[in-house]
């Protein structure tokens, strides 16, 4: 018998289940290099932790590591129901509020390792934490890709810890047209991969990000974000935001310092900005996150789904 200790937390409306203990060993070195020992030798233990029945569609796990950098404070590996994810900025802000809810870290900075990087965690007195997050660029402005019987679908490709196809949204953004915008998203998403159209660095492009006004004439934008695994992210999301960010400086349209609030389908917002160093953009994003459960995951030897549902 396996037994997890969890801690389950939402940024936004986004779940994130932090794991403190009853994980493999992957050893000792890189973020970058654990995740590969995660992904080749215990992709098992992965689905457990967030697929069916123990978790869901939308989990995003967070593997708390020892880091490498002994300045840091904690090492992490995301992943989701169908993989593993370079960064994820909901998930850091999930993780600072975790770490305070276990008294392990108290209001001030913080840095944390992950696969693409170290990244900087703030933690407030207020609870919230701003994210300081990778370097995030446009790779390509004003791409079309053909979307079958859609047409010509024109956006943006960025990086914002993951790759990002940005664009405008087919309708109002709206729970209630949830399936319409997944499908959209969806088929976007796999026109862009049978036209060999990736990121810069020839990853794949696996979100898609939509945009319309905001409901609150407060917030600068609304999106929707289509994420791997064909869930969207209840959040309005901190690399999508980061990615989204790195457009607007690009286009002039956002100066350095200068806050943008990022409006979710759900209307839960993040607060954006642009640090510029070294020629390089690094965006900060703000938000709240709650815990919402303290718990052991069992993982029963006769148990027919103890590594969870696969597809």
């Amino acid at each position: 018998m396996r037994r997890i200790h969890v801690i389950d937390s939402h940024t936004g409306g986004e779940p994130t289940r932090v794991i403190i203990s009853g994980a493999p060993d992957l050893g000792d070195s890189a973020m970058a290099t654990r995740l590969e020992c995660f992904r080749a030798h215990h992709d098992r233990f992965r689905s457990a932790v967030v697929n069916e029945p123990r978790g869901s569609n939308a989990m995003v796990g967070a593997l708390l590591c020892k880091p490498v950098d002994p300045t840091c404070t904690a090492g992490v590996i995301f992943f989701n129901n169908v993989g593993y994810l370079g960064m994820c900025g909901h998930g850091i802000i999930g993780l600072g509020a975790t770490l305070a809810y276990l008294n392990r870290i108290v209001p001030g900075q913080h840095r944390i390792e992950t696969p693409v990087g170290v990244v900087g965690m703030e933690l407030h007195s207020t609870g919230e934490v701003t994210v300081s997050n990778v370097p995030s660029y446009r790779a390509s402005k004003a791409v079309t890709v053909h979307v079958g019987n859609l047409g010509p679908v024109t956006g943006d490709v960025a990086w914002g810890g993951n790759w990002f196809f940005l664009t405008d949204a087919p309708c109002e953004l709206e729970l209630k047209n949830l399936e319409e915008l997944t499908d959209y998203t969806s088929r976007v998403r796999r026109a862009l991969t049978e036209n060999g159209i990736k990121g810069s660095d020839g990853g794949e492009i696996d979100h898609i990000e939509v945009f319309s006004t905001p409901k609150d004439p407060a917030n600068d934008s609304r999106n929707f974000v289509l994420c791997p695994g064909k869930e969207y992210d209840r959040s309005p999301c901190g690399t999508g935001t980061s990615a989204k960010l790195a457009c607007l400086f690009d286009d002039g349209k956002l100066a350095e310092g200068e806050v943008w609030r990022q409006e979710s389908i759900i209307s839960t917002v993040f607060e954006g900005s642009i640090r510029v160093q070294d020629g390089k953009l690094y965006p900060r994003v703000k938000g709240s996150a709650f815990v919402s459960a303290d718990s052991v995951l069992v993982c029963q030897e006769n148990d027919p789904f103890r590594w969870g549902i696969r597809g």
